[in-house]
């Protein structure tokens, strides 16, 4: 008897904490709002606008390892929260089977504003955006189709499916448009630089020095205030030890070599290590490249050049200033909003 008033006790307690957790996301959600200082969206939101059911449903999706081949690799396991969503201490992303990729996960930050997707801009819509991680025999090593099979077959996922969208059909284009509501949803926007912006905090002295160091460097590329202008550039790297060429494997034009994607400059104490290959372990790293490593590529983007020699010259000082200025960009919010989590 008193084994059994436990058990009820223990299930009693398991439906009131699963119950709480529904209410909680409830309390929390408040749909789709994009910052008032952010440029207009690039998602197309009146086709797939953001409900709480499907928001819910493509979360579930984007923890589910039902997406791999084995069952055990999901999106979020190379796209890490608390990693600022990139798959963090990996050089390179480690797929089905502790495969390794040849690339580094890219945070997905900001991902309504964005009109490609990986480092080469291969994909052009977020809504096709996962299938090329599903496909990849390194990364999940699965096909669409059998992976609707999978969701078909499983007990909850019918009636998800249909509170999300009104009938229990389970398709592609329905997987793809719920996991784009849960990424769309994946806004950084409350770091001290945002703060700064809409007047509740200021920066320091040697914030407010970097700053103007990077409008005066940085902010071509690293536009302000996703601190990417989703162009492709050299940005002097060279090949590395995975003979990455780049953007010219989807254009094929020799003018693509070596350019990759400009990435987000959001999250940067949390999303090392850098650069597409992740061979730049710290912080200090890339700016020393910046400063003094950068190599004379056929492609080197013009502003990165100094005079005839690549590179951004920045005493030690400035690099100190330059980086205390980056370190306001961590949105610690971000990383660790429940409403996020798996």
């Amino acid at each position: 008897m008193h084994q059994i008033k436990w058990i009820s006790g223990v299930l009693a307690g398991t439906m009131f904490l699963l119950v709480a957790c529904e209410k909680q996301v409830s309390s929390v959600f408040q749909g789709f709002s994009a910052p008032r200082e952010f440029p207009p969206v690039v998602y197309r939101l009146g086709a797939n606008p953001v409900t709480e059911e499907g928001f819910e449903l493509g979360r579930r999706l984007f923890y589910e390892p039902r997406f791999s081949r084995n069952n055990t690799i999901s999106c979020g396991s190379c796209h890490i929260q608390s990693a600022g969503f990139t798959h963090h201490g990996h050089d390179v992303s480690h797929g089905i089977d502790d495969r390794l990729g040849h690339r580094n996960s890219p945070s997905l930050a900001n991902l309504a504003w964005y009109s490609s997707f990986n480092w080469d801009g291969g994909i052009f819509d977020l809504d096709l955006f996962p299938i090329s991680p599903i496909t990849n025999p390194v990364e999940m090593d699965e096909s669409v189709a059998n992976i609707i099979l999978k969701l078909k077959s499983h007990p909850e996922y019918p009636r998800l499916f249909k509170k999300a969208f009104g009938t229990e059909e389970i398709n592609t284009g329905r997987v793809m448009k719920a996991l784009s509501q849960f990424m769309v949803m994946l806004v950084s926007d409350q770091s001290r630089y945002d703060q700064v912006k809409r007047g509740q905090a200021s920066f320091s002295a040697t914030e407010q020095r970097g700053y103007a160091l990077f409008q005066t460097h940085c902010n071509s590329c690293h536009a302000e205030p996703l601190f990417t202008d989703n162009s492709f550039r050299d940005n002097g790297i060279g090949i590395g030890p995975n003979q990455d060429s780049g953007r010219v494997a989807i254009s094929l034009q020799p003018s693509d070599r070596f350019k990759f994607k400009v990435p987000t400059l959001r999250n940067l104490s949390f999303t090392a290590p850098y650069m597409h290959d992740g061979r730049m372990r710290t912080l200090d790293a890339a700016l020393d490249h910046y400063a003094e490593n950068m190599k004379a590529t056929p492609n080197l983007d013009p502003l990165l050049k100094n005079g005839n020699q690549p590179g951004i010259p920045l005493t030690s000082e400035e690099r100190s200033q330059l980086k205390a200025f980056l370190l306001t960009l961590n949105d610690t919010a971000f990383i660790k909003n429940p409403l996020f989590a798996e």
